[in-house]
């Protein structure tokens, strides 16, 4: 069960109310994560804004969905896991053992993918102070400098989900019940 209120469009402050008819109209459902941070309308906004602003990005959908499944499972969050698999699976067609693969942070075939998930997880680790070697790897994969900041957008967005999700623990919609994904325990 959620620890915030689940609003729906009838429910959810009037400043949301035109964001959830939004996200239903292109979900066919509404996201935990929307009904959530519909309670706070900036956040709902800027979630749904820096949203079309990333899918503008020079990285394909697949290379962004990359982003987006490696720093879930970075920071933990399953809800956000689960819906980008979703994505990459059935929208980006990304290949089921590279999604799994981004999922349980191991070894991806396609070496475009292993370049973001790689650049992904270094400026998660150091906070956009990666090493040189880790940009000239990302780089020599046939990126660009304009796609490494494109990789730190879609990191930012990520952290808002994946933060706001983890604060909330939402509860994963049933939709997405089929790409269910746990966190690894980590041994100490």
């Amino acid at each position: 069960m959620s620890r915030l209120p689940l609003q729906t469009v009838e429910s959810a402050p009037g400043a949301s109310q035109p964001f959830l008819e939004k996200s239903l109209r292109a979900n066919g459902f509404l996201p935990n994560l929307v009904r959530s941070l519909a309670n706070a309308p900036v956040a709902l906004e800027t979630y749904l804004t820096v949203s079309e602003i990333n899918s503008r990005s020079g990285l394909t959908f697949a290379e962004r969905e990359a982003v987006q499944i490696t720093a879930a499972a970075i920071h933990g969050c399953s809800f956000c896991v689960a819906g980008h698999t979703a994505a990459a699976l059935k929208k980006a067609n990304v290949d089921r053992a590279d999604v799994d693969a981004l999922r349980d942070g191991k070894p991806i075939t396609d070496a475009r993918l292993a370049a973001v998930a790689g650049l992904t997880r270094a400026v998660i680790a150091t906070r956009g102070a990666v090493s040189d070697d880790a940009l000239s790897a990302f780089l020599a994969a046939g990126f660009t400098e304009a796609n490494a900041l494109e990789v730190v957008l879609g990191v930012s967005l990520a952290t808002l989900c994946n933060f706001a999700n983890n604060l909330a623990r939402n509860e994963l919609n049933p939709e997405l019940a089929a790409y269910r994904w746990e966190p690894q325990t980590q041994a100490a």
